[in-house]
């Protein structure tokens, strides 16, 4: 019987190391841990760089798991799953917040709403569980959009809908959003998708710190937003608490 090709062997053990440091690794501290030549490990990572597995930081040159492994991932999380073990969380949230909750997972380059909490009150509210939003104009859109490559990719070219005055359009300007995202480690909209209408989100990750999903709130701007139109501190440490709680049930308490 043929031998395991040790290159795979070696592309997976940096896998395996990157997703268990809590930061970014560079090539000298990949190569000491995993006992190869310096060359060989940057061998590899431009490989995988390459294929979306790992992503290098412009400024220091350090990698990091590659947002394309969502869809290796997510291969493993069933949607019921994440919908299930989210729920009590997305009460939670829509009770502390007063908004309306809103759990997604991208699906054909768009988010499909998994689960959806009311906002709590007597307005009258239509369910939008298994509606499909815009990546470029939502919060939970703008979430799952920026820890999915592929997902950029399949929109960087193409001529995004504007919805409102405020809606990004331009795909540098949504790069750059995008990276504010993944700096924070929250999105936001304000006006983007409806006249009137703001949101925050933060994303759900699973095993490996993979983003598998997001979960946010939605509502109106005068709620959500500070007279700047910013989005108000509290709501956005609510939604980041929900978000690492579901990531914590789902074995991605790391991240």
């Amino acid at each position: 019987m043929p031998g395991p090709v040790q290159s795979i062997e070696r592309a997976a053990a940096i896998l395996r190391l990157l997703a268990a440091s809590s930061g970014r690794l560079g090539v000298g501290e990949i190569a000491s841990s995993l006992g190869l030549a310096r060359g060989t490990a940057h061998g590899i990572l431009r490989t995988l760089e390459r294929v979306g597995f790992v992503e290098q930081d412009g400024g220091t040159g350090k990698y990091q798991l590659g947002a394309a492994l969502l869809h290796l991932g997510t291969s493993y999380l069933d949607v019921n799953e994440l919908r299930s073990r989210a729920i009590n969380w997305a009460d939670a949230l829509a009770s502390r917040s007063g908004e309306a909750v809103r759990i997604g997972t991208l699906l054909e380059g768009k988010v499909l709403v998994v689960h959806h909490v009311f906002r709590p009150d007597d307005t009258l509210q239509a369910m939008d569980v298994g509606s499909l939003l815009p990546l470029h104009a939502t919060a939970l859109g703008k979430a799952l959009l920026a820890h999915d490559a592929n997902a950029a990719a399949s929109i960087r070219d193409t001529v995004l809908e504007s919805y409102c005055r405020r809606t990004i359009t331009d795909p540098r300007e949504l790069a750059r959003a995008a990276t504010r995202v993944r700096e924070n480690g929250w999105a936001a909209e304000t006006e983007e998708l409806s006249i009137g209408e703001a949101g925050i989100a933060a994303p759900i990750r699973g095993h490996g710190g993979l983003v598998v999903g997001a979960i946010g709130i939605s509502g109106a701007v005068e709620r959500i937003c500070d007279p700047r139109r910013l989005p108000e501190p509290r709501l956005v440490a609510f939604v980041r608490d929900a978000a690492r709680a579901v990531s914590r049930d789902l074995g991605g308490s790391r991240w």
